[in-house]
């Protein structure tokens, strides 16, 4: 199985996630296009290689577009400057992650949104995503609204999201979700998580860390504080591990073949301030992992709505989602709808049909499922590259199919038909063979 290990040694935060992964392989270029202009003009992403602990590590960064050489050059990061009246973005104490104070100063934008959900969402929609990477998004934010909600006892539509709601925050949540579906890891697994001591400064005030919203995110997950007194876990990186991994223990058995280092903003002594990412293969053997199917008939909703709810459970961590018709008491038809889902996330799935459907009762039952290994391999075309999924078991090629969205993405930028760039690439692989 494709495999994804998330080291948080040292914590984990939304730009360290993306610079991790950004070292693992994901193109710059590809990120900067699934963004599209959700990043307010006059600022720009860029990834750069520092120091962490005598470890090199990608630095991702969102930042303030200037004329090269132009007034207020950050010098570190190319076209990118330092906000008006701001420390230097390279400063130390610059950036609210893994900050013992963490006065929340934003790094490269200094956007300090204070934002509504249908705010970010309108931003998100802004965005390149496919439609589902959307979803997933919104369904994040919406998770962190009702946590905050929760929180502060007041209703999700009146919830200002502070630090999560500034720009740079946004793009590492929204370029997380697009980062993590572009390597179609089919499995997901984080270290324990160490989430720091100490307090830290908020817009709500001085509070303990974990903050609480931190915390909440994390319930039922692993943790543990280590090291010096400072905020190790953010909220947006408690938001993107919580919602992808569905393991946590130690490196799993995997042949590694690669390993991407992303940097915090800080560099203390005697820590590498850094998020560790293993990129990897099960052996090739017949993978077998338990399974929950959630169904429940439903006969009085519009057709509309189930389109909806189909993209919420997909973004809540579906495995998959089908509608089949069936015929139902009194002569109505109806809809059966079947929910896959890993264990962990069955409650959060059960909840999303509750609210998103007109069922009043589910049933679910565990099942035992058995996946080939897949990997991918990049083929180059007359078009352009184009990523090929093989498909073996006990290490026998039995399907190999070019990845739509890669196929979909250079028809339209070519204005080719789209069996035609899906035949090239076929070609491309069958030559390789």
């Amino acid at each position: 199985m494709r495999t994804l290990y998330f080291d948080c040694f040292s914590g984990v935060s939304g730009d360290m996630l993306l610079g991790a992964l950004l070292d693992l392989g994901l193109p710059l270029e590809d990120l900067r296009r699934a963004l599209g202009s959700l990043a307010i003009d006059g600022y720009e992403v860029s990834v750069d290689r520092v120091m962490r602990g005598g470890i090199a590590a990608a630095k991702f960064r969102v930042a303030r577009a200037s004329s090269p050489g132009g007034p207020g050059s950050s010098g570190g990061v190319p076209g990118a400057a330092a906000a008006p009246g701001c420390r230097d973005p390279g400063h130390p104490d610059h950036h609210h992650h893994h900050h013992p104070d963490h006065d929340h100063h934003h790094e490269h934008p200094h956007d300090h949104g204070h934002r509504t959900l249908d705010e970010i969402v309108a931003l998100i929609d802004r965005s390149a995503l496919p439609p589902r990477g959307r979803a997933r998004a919104i369904e994040l934010f919406r998770r962190l609204a009702e946590v905050e909600a929760g929180i502060h006892q007041m209703p999700v539509e009146r919830v200002h999201l502070h630090e999560v709601g500034a720009l740079d925050s946004i793009v590492d949540i929204v370029g997380g979700v697009f980062a993590l579906d572009w390597f179609a890891a089919d499995r997901i697994v984080s270290s324990p998580l160490n989430v720091g001591s100490g307090t830290v400064k908020t817009a709500h005030g001085i509070l303990p860390v974990p903050a609480p919203a931190t915390a909440q995110l994390l319930t039922g997950v692993p943790i543990y504080a280590s090291g010096p007194a400072m905020e190790l876990v953010t909220p947006t990186g408690a938001l993107l591990v919580t919602a992808f991994a569905t393991e946590y223990g130690p490196l799993p058995a995997m042949r590694v073949d690669r390993i991407g280092y992303g940097a915090g903003d800080r560099d203390p002594e005697k820590r590498a301030n850094v998020l560790r990412v293993f990129l990897g293969e099960s052996e090739g053997r017949a993978h077998l992992e338990t399974v929950v199917v959630i169904e429940c008939e439903i006969d009085d909703m519009t057709p509309q709505n189930f389109g909806a709810a189909l993209e919420r459970l997909q973004a809540a961590g579906a495995l998959d989602v089908y509608y089949t018709p069936i015929q139902m008491k009194k002569n109505r038809p109806g809809v059966l709808v079947t929910v896959l889902a890993t264990p962990a996330s069955r409650d959060a799935l059960a909840g999303v049909l509750f609210r998103e459907t007109t069922t009043i009762g589910l049933r679910y039952q565990e099942m035992a499922r058995e996946c080939l290994d897949r990997e991918f391999l990049a083929v180059e075309t007359p078009l352009g590259p184009i990523r090929f999924k093989i498909a073996r078991r006990h290490g026998q090629v039995l399907n190999a199919s070019p990845e739509f969205e890669d196929c979909l993405r250079l028809s339209r930028e070519h204005q080719v038909p789209l069996k035609d760039v899906q035949a090239l690439a076929t070609k491309a692989y069958l030559d390789l063979r």
